[in-house]
């Protein structure tokens, strides 16, 4: 049993890094480029142009990871989007999750995304137009969780919360405050000016096992993504094992330690746009670092929960018919990417259906509901609100309509 649970581990070490994390690397990477060499003019037009917001917050939604997510957030606390933007980034919002489904179900990820994309188009211009009882939510929730109103500066739960009340009319709903320009949100990295260049050339080495798990991935799924054996030799397997086993060993010491002095350590923290090249290849890596800590535990839990306890989730899945679909969404509650990562794994392996992680996708918020969190819990209660309905709505309706389809699109299913 214990060199089972032992090769389960090593596997589940090296595969999380090449399958999915060397692709978050590069994906995120290009998205900060993105925003550096922009210097955040897509930020600019987007607060002119209000009637393209709900799609455009839905397209950055929809990019893989949160980054483009968490750039909506605060122009809503800043009053330059309205909240039918957020709702729809929220909805399209792909989370983390996303990359385990691309690379491991890519035709299932299309489908779902591709309709949670539609589903936040709708009900962010539906939100704008109609308000669907906005208010009434907001006046429930402002019983339940009262927010500071007086345009100071707060303490709340140990988070400070800035706000301003010279906020521009008429955008977005009543339920946000504004916050002071002057607050500053940004974690400082320790001072170690020794520490520093190691953590640097840490970061370097990083990248290079990042570039070459990378082209060992994209290969692996030129093969049709056949079983790879743990070996070390200078073969295709062995490389795919050294990239994998020492890519996630150094993830796990920039996000463990590395951050700490190199900064970009609060994922729910994000720049509208970043200040050269090094910044944004910084921060895809420590992000990426952060994936794969939370990838490795999704691959971990799923996998000795079925060896120990002889669990059989498919079949568990398929007796519960439409509570499945109606957890996935519920799941999608729970802010951050680890627990839809854990749920992507599982479809990846068969054992959900695709109603489900469709309703999760649609109602998973990711890492975007941190800074909103942080900044105005009213707002982000009330957003999770409106993630959540219709995400139960498409997931039971493809349930019923299409049935469970275990499996759908998943490599070598």
């Amino acid at each position: 049993m214990f060199g089972e649970l032992w090769e389960i581990f090593v596997l589940s070490v090296r595969d999380g890094f090449v399958q999915v994390s060397a692709f978050v690397a590069i994906t995120v990477f290009l998205f900060s480029y993105v925003q550096y060499k922009t210097d955040g003019r897509l930020i600019g037009w987007l607060e002119s142009n209000h009637r393209a917001q709900p799609i455009v917050g839905a397209l950055l939604g929809l990019t893989p990871g949160c980054g483009g997510a968490i750039v909506v957030m605060p122009l809503y606390i800043r009053g330059s989007v309205t909240f039918g933007t957020v709702v729809a980034t929220l909805i399209a919002t792909a989370g983390d999750s996303a990359f385990v489904i691309l690379a491991l179900a890519p035709e299932a990820g299309l489908y779902a995304y591709g309709v949670g994309f539609g589903t936040a188009i709708l009900s962010g211009y539906a939100v704008d137009r109609f308000g669907f009882g906005v208010d009434r939510v907001d006046q429930a929730v402002s019983r339940l969780n009262p927010t500071a109103t007086d345009g100071g500066t707060v303490a709340n739960g140990g988070v400070v919360q800035c706000t301003k009340t010279n906020a521009p009319a008429g955008v977005g709903s009543q339920v946000h405050h504004y916050p002071d320009e002057s607050c500053d949100h940004e974690s400082t990295a320790r001072e170690s000016p020794f520490m520093t260049r190691v953590n640097l050339g840490v970061l370097a080495l990083w990248w290079v096992i990042a570039i070459g798990a990378l082209a060992a991935g994209v290969t692996y799924l030129a093969r049709g993504a056949p079983e790879v054996a743990l070996v070390a030799n200078t073969g295709f397997a062995g490389l795919f094992t050294m990239f994998g086993l020492t890519g996630t060993t150094l993830s796990f010491y920039l996000y463990f330690v590395g951050r700490r002095y190199i900064g970009h350590g609060r994922m729910e923290q994000a720049s509208d746009a970043f200040d050269s090249t090094r910044e944004a290849l910084t921060h895809a890596a420590m992000e990426t670092s952060f994936v794969t800590v939370w990838v490795l535990a999704a691959y971990l839990v799923y996998e000795y929960s079925v060896v120990l306890f002889s669990l059989d989730i498919a079949g568990i899945a398929a007796a519960a018919g439409l509570v499945t679909p109606v957890a996935g969404a519920a799941l999608g509650l729970i802010p951050g990417c680890g627990p839809q990562i854990v749920l992507a794994t599982a479809y990846s392996e068969g054992s959900i259906p695709f109603s489900a992680l469709t309703a999760n996708a649609i109602s998973q918020d990711g890492d975007a509901l941190f800074p909103l969190i942080a900044m105005d819990k009213k707002a982000a209660l009330i957003a999770s609100v409106y993630t959540t309905v219709p995400a139960l709505l498409v997931g039971v309706g493809l349930h019923l309509l299409v049935g469970p389809m275990f499996g759908f699109g998943v490599l070598g299913g």
